[in-house]
């Protein structure tokens, strides 16, 4: 992982200033406010992005930052951090472990970098494309040859059946070994470790995405939207490894 070496140190960095942030909110009561979209936010979700947007502008202010609580800012730099401080605030708030950090790097509009970080359970995924490694252990997605050996995740059923074909969905879950709404970044990570085989939502930010493409591309799988195309350039996100990809996008299409 020589690759962009220096920003991995960083990124790591960005993680453990957030995670300290994060985990003394963790099931402490805090309070929640509702946005716009109608999504939950906490303190500890601007507070953990303050911090990293503030590292990021004292260490490379030619740098651009996208983050979901701040907006944008010197985007149009070839460097962009693209930054969810709290993906999946629901669980969060819940008590639930299935949320993580996510920090995403992009050169030139390519993710070239991403970290999947779990404040709780201490453990920082980061990949570039060619190698994932966890807590600094190599980790790569599973060899599962059909969906009926498959463990398929998402975040959220209902949201899948708003935004795409419910039937096919419906018919395809019935096809798995196992179906499971352990989402979030959350669900990526097992995929990537080794864990899970099939990870879908249905609708994604960029905030949501960007960080995930290098991490499980690193890992030996294939990422796409949900109708096979580069993920940045939809809204949805199928991942699996490379011999289920195309099965699962054919079943969902």
């Amino acid at each position: 992982m020589e690759t962009y070496k220096e920003f991995k140190g960083f990124a790591k960095l960005l993680a453990d200033k957030s995670s300290k942030i994060i985990s003394q909110y963790f099931r402490s009561g805090i309070g929640v406010e509702v946005k716009k979209d109608q999504s939950p936010v906490t303190i500890a979700d601007k507070k953990a992005e303050e911090v990293m947007r503030e590292l990021i502008m004292n260490h490379y202010p030619e740098h651009g930052i996208i983050g979901e609580e701040f907006g944008r800012h010197n985007e149009s730099s070839d460097f962009v951090w693209i930054l969810d401080p709290i993906d999946g605030t629901k669980s969060f708030i819940s008590g639930a472990q299935t949320f993580g950090t996510l920090i995403g790097l992009t050169y030139k509009g390519l993710p070239v970098l991403g970290v999947i970080n779990q404040p709780i359970l201490k453990e920082f995924m980061i990949g570039d494309n060619n190698l994932t490694l966890l807590n600094d252990s190599k980790v790569e997605i599973r060899e599962c040859l059909n969906p009926e050996d498959a463990l398929l995740l998402t975040t959220d059923h209902l949201q899948v059946l708003h935004y795409h074909h419910a039937e096919k969905y419906e018919s395809f879950i019935r096809r798995v070994k196992l179906y499971r709404n352990w989402g979030d970044c959350y669900g990526y990570h097992l995929l990537a470790a080794g864990f899970a085989d099939i990870m879908i939502d249905p609708i994604m930010n960029i905030w949501d995405m960007t960080a995930l493409i290098p991490v499980v591309r690193g890992a030996g799988g294939v990422i796409t939207d949900y109708q096979g195309n580069e993920p940045l350039l939809g809204n949805s996100i199928v991942a699996a490894n490379p011999r289920l990809h195309p099965i699962v996008i054919t079943a969902l299409n």
